[in-house]
C-alpha cells in the first residue's frame, strides 16, 4: 500500500502560493467591487451561482474582453436570473464581440511571440520526417486574413457553414479563426471518422466550403483521405460549392485522384496572396460559432450549436481564471479536430499561451509525448485517462527517463481517472504537478468541474465545481447520483442544427428543437441533465434512439475540504449505472479494481462492465467482459482472483455474475468504452441499432449479440 493510499485526507499536491492565483485575485476583486468578505473558494463558488449575472459580467471585465458589453449596474443586461436551463435564456443581449478577434488580440502587443507549434508523427516507412513549425502571433494573424479573404471570395458569409476534415494541423486552426471572423459557422471531423461518419455530419449541416487534408500519419503509417473524396461528395444531397485540399502529407504519399483534379483547389492556390488587415465582424453574444457532433453511437449524431460569447467567456474562465494559463505557457492537448478538445485547445490562444498541435499516435512509442514535453517546454499537458493507464502499464519509468522540469499541470479527461492512476502520476511521473481530472463534454464544449490552481489535489477527486455552475446531484450532496445543473449558464448550446432562420424546412427545425429538449432537461423545474433513459425492455431498445444523449455523469460530491466546496468522485456514466438487487453503483467501482499493473501482468488488457436484465426485467446481473493479451486465457484461477479482489475492495454485491473473455472491447473513435450500446445489444437490441461509423472496432459487435442471445436464454432475460 502506498503512502497516498494510507491517508485519503492528505492532499497529493497543494499550491505553493494560492494567494497569487488568478482565482484568489479575482475573489479579492469581487470582495472590493461588491463590498463582500468571501474568504474561500467555496464562498466564491456559492456567490457565483447565486449572483450569476454579476459573476459573468465581472468575469468579462476581469478578462478584458474585446467588444462592447454595454456597461450598466443593471444585471438585466446580462441575463434573466429567474430563467431555468430549459428556458435557455439569452445572455448579454446588448453585447457585441467577435471570438476570433479575442483569440488573435496578442498580435498587437506581442507580435513575435510563438502562437502555435505544429508537430507531426514521422512516417519512417516512407522516409517522411516532418519539421516542427513555429508560427508567430503576427504570422497567424496574416494567415487568418488571407483565409478570410479567400472564404469571402467564395461567397461565404454570416451563417454559412465551413467544414474541415483531416488532421490536427495549423490550417484547421486558421480556418476556424477565419470562419468566425466573418460570422460563418465552423464544423470539423477527424481523419479517423471514415467516410460514413463524415457523410452523416456534412449531410446535416450542408457546408458551403469543405477543406480537407490529403492525409495523416498514425502509428508510423500514412493514411490518405483523398481516395474517399469521390464517395463523400457523391453521397451528399448538397455537396460543398468549393473543396480545398491541404497537403499535410507529401503528394507522393497521398496523391489526388485524377477524377478530383477539376473539382478541388489546392490550399496554396486557393489562399489569398495579398497581405492585409483582418476584418472582424462583431456580432451578438448568442450568435452561433461552431457545430459539434455527439458520438452518435446509438443514433444519428446530434449537431450541437454553440454560442460564440459563451465559448469565449467560459474558456477564459477555465484556462486563465481556474488554470492560470498565460503568455509564458506552452499548452498541449492530445486531440483531433473531431473532438471538442480541439476547440478547447485552440481557445487557449486568448490567454497568450503557445498552443501545440500534434498529429499522430500518442503511444508509438509511448515515450514520444513525454519527450515532446521536454523538447517544446510544455507547461500544461492534456491527455485522456486511458492514455495515462496505458503509460502506467507499458512505460512506467516516466520520471526516471524524462526531465519534465517545465511541466506544471497534467489534465485528464475522456473518462474517470482511477485512484491508482493518481498514485502513478505522483509516484512515477512527477510529484510537483497539478493533476487535474475534469468532467464536461461535447454538449457544453467545456467542463463543469475540473482543476483549479488555488486548491489542493485529493486522491481520486476532481478538484472543484467550476465557478458560475450550480452543480449538484439529483440525490443531494454526499450521495451518489446524477450530475445536474439547476441554474441557467452561458455555455448551454443554442440548440441542435438546424436553427431557425438558416433556410432549412420548418419541419427539420421543429424536430431539432424537440430533440434538444428531450436530450437535456430533467424535470418540470427545467434542470439541465444529459438524459439517457434506462430502457426497461427489448421492445423499447428497438425504438428510435434519436433522443438518447451521449452520457450523464454518475458522481458523488465529497464534503468540503480546504474550502473547495466539495470535490467530485466520478462513479461512471449514469447510462451505464449498474443496479443488481437494487444496489446502484457505477462501473468505475469495478474498473478501478482491475485496471492496474498486477492484473495487466496476468494478461488482462481491457475490460467492460454492463448489466444484463434478468427475471423478466425485474432485476439485473452484472456482466464483466475481458479482453486478454495475445496468448493469454481467462482461466478459472484468474476468474477466482478477479472475484475475490472485487469482493475485498468493494462488496459481495459488486462481484459480477458473469465474467466472459471476448476478442475485443468496443470503443468510440476517441477511445471511450461504450457501455450503453453493449448493454442494449446483450439485452436484445439489434446490432443495426448501433451506428458503426462511430466505433473504432464495430466488427466485434456481432460477438456481443451472440453472447447476449445465449445469456438471455440461460438467465431468463427479457
Amino acid at each position: 500500500m502506498t503512502a497516498s493510499q494510507v491517508d485519503q485526507d492528505l492532499p497529493l499536491w497543494s499550491p505553493t502560493d494560492p494567494s497569487s492565483s488568478q482565482t484568489t485575485l479575482f475573489r479579492n476583486h469581487i470582495n472590493s467591487t461588491y463590498q463582500l468578505s468571501l474568504s474561500t473558494y467555496e464562498d466564491l463558488w456559492v456567490w457565483s451561482c447565486s449572483h450569476r449575472a454579476d459573476f459573468w459580467s465581472s468575469l468579462w471585465d476581469w478578462e478584458h474582453i474585446i467588444g462592447s458589453k454595454v456597461s450598466s449596474s443593471s444585471s438585466s443586461l446580462v441575463v434573466d436570473e429567474t430563467a431555468t436551463p430549459s428556458d435557455n435564456p439569452i445572455w448579454f443581449p446588448s453585447a457585441s464581440l467577435n471570438w476570433a478577434e479575442n483569440q488573435l488580440r496578442h498580435h498587437l502587443t506581442r507580435p513575435d511571440d510563438i502562437a502555435i507549434i505544429q508537430t507531426s508523427e514521422p512516417c519512417a516507412t516512407s522516409n517522411w520526417f516532418p519539421e516542427t513549425k513555429r508560427i508567430t502571433q503576427s504570422q497567424l494573424y496574416s494567415l487568418v486574413g488571407k483565409t478570410q479573404r479567400s472564404l469571402r471570395r467564395g461567397g461565404v458569409g454570416k451563417g454559412d457553414r465551413v467544414a474541415f476534415w483531416g488532421g490536427n494541423c495549423l490550417e484547421a486552426v486558421v480556418v476556424l479563426l477565419a470562419s468566425n471572423s466573418i460570422g460563418a459557422i465552423f464544423s470539423s471531423a477527424a481523419a479517423d471518422f471514415g467516410v460514413d461518419g463524415v457523410i452523416e455530419r456534412l449531410e446535416q449541416i450542408k457546408p458551403k466550403v469543405l477543406l480537407v487534408t490529403n492525409g495523416v500519419v498514425y502509428g508510423g503509417t500514412a493514411r490518405p483521405l483523398l481516395p474517399l473524396l469521390p464517395t463523400l461528395l457523391s453521397s451528399l444531397s448538397a455537396p460543398p460549392e468549393e473543396v480545398v485540399v491541404i497537403s499535410h502529407l507529401p503528394d507522393e504519399l497521398a496523391p489526388l485522384p485524377p477524377a478530383m483534379k477539376d473539382k478541388t483547389s489546392g490550399w496554396g492556390e486557393w489562399l489569398d496572396k495579398e497581405e492585409g488587415e483582418v476584418e472582424f465582424l462583431r456580432m451578438g453574444f448568442n450568435e452561433p460559432i461552431w457545430i459539434l457532433f455527439s458520438s452518435g453511437t446509438t443514433g444519428r449524431p446530434k449537431a450541437i450549436v454553440h454560442r460564440q460569447g459563451g465559448m469565449l467567456l467560459d474558456s477564459l474562465r477555465e484556462h486563465h481564471l481556474a488554470g492560470d494559463i498565460g503568455p509564458k505557457d506552452v499548452y498541449f492537448y492530445y486531440t483531433t479536430p473531431g473532438w471538442m478538445m480541439f476547440q478547447y485547445l485552440v481557445s487557449g490562444l486568448a490567454t497568450g499561451a503557445t498552443v501545440v498541435l500534434y498529429e499522430g499516435s500518442p503511444l508509438k512509442p509511448p515515450s514520444f509525448l513525454w519527450s515532446l514535453i521536454d523538447e517544446l517546454g510544455i507547461t500544461v499537458f492534456g491527455t485522456s485517462a486511458k492514455w495515462i493507464e496505458q503509460i502506467s502499464k507499458h512505460y512506467p519509468e516516466v520520471g526516471e527517463k524524462h526531465d519534465l522540469k517545465t511541466l506544471r499541470q497534467i489534465l485528464s479527461t475522456g473518462s474517470p481517472l482511477p485512484l491508482h492512476l493518481f498514485d502513478f502520476v505522483y509516484e512515477k511521473v512527477k510529484k510537483d504537478v497539478l493533476l487535474g481530472s475534469v468532467t464536461g463534454g461535447t454538449d457544453i464544449c467545456s467542463v463543469f468541474a475540473g482543476r483549479n490552481t488555488s486548491l489542493p489535489v485529493y486522491r481520486g477527486e476532481i478538484q472543484s465545481r467550476m465557478l458560475g455552475f450550480a452543480l449538484n446531484t439529483d440525490t443531494g450532496p454526499g450521495h451518489p447520483g446524477e450530475l445536474i445543473c439547476t441554474e441557467a449558464f452561458p455555455i448551454e448550446p443554442l440548440g441542435f442544427w438546424p436553427l431557425p432562420g438558416h433556410g432549412f424546412p420548418d419541419g427539420e427545425v421543429e424536430v431539432a428543437q424537440k430533440r434538444f429538449k428531450e436530450s437535456y432537461f430533467k424535470d418540470d423545474k427545467g434542470t439541465w441533465c444529459e438524459l439517457v433513459p434506462l430502457l426497461a425492455s427489448s421492445k423499447e431498445y428497438q425504438l428510435t434512439s434519436d433522443v438518447l444523449a451521449d452520457h450523464g455523469d454518475y458522481v458523488q460530491i465529497t464534503p468540503s475540504r480546504s474550502g473547495n466546496a466539495g470535490g467530485i468522485l466520478m462513479l461512471g456514466r449514469s447510462d451505464g449505472v449498474l443496479n443488481p438487487g437494487g444496489i446502484r453503483f457505477g462501473p468505475t467501482d469495478i474498473y478501478s479494481v482491475l485496471e492496474n499493473q498486477d492484473f495487466a501482468t496476468l494478461g488482462i488488457e481491457e475490460t467492460l462492465v454492463v448489466g444484463l436484465m434478468v427475471d423478466e426485467g425485474a432485476d439485473e446481473k452484472v456482466v464483466l467482459f475481458i479482453k486478454m493479451k495475445d496468448g493469454k486465457t481467462l482461466d478459472e484461477g484468474l476468474i477466482k482472483k478477479i472475484k475475490t479482489s472485487i469482493r475485498l475492495a468493494r462488496s459481495a454485491r459488486h462481484v459480477p455474475g458473469k465474467i466472459i473473455q471476448v476478442s475485443d472491447i468496443p470503443v468510440t473513435l476517441t477511445g471511450k468504452r461504450v457501455e450503453v450500446p453493449i448493454r442494449k445489444v446483450i439485452n436484445g437490441a439489434p446490432v443495426e441499432s448501433i451506428n458503426p461509423a462511430t466505433l473504432r472496432n464495430p466488427d466485434c459487435l456481432a460477438e456481443y449479440a451472440k453472447l447476449g442471445e445465449t445469456m438471455r436464454k440461460e438467465e431468463g432475460g427479457v
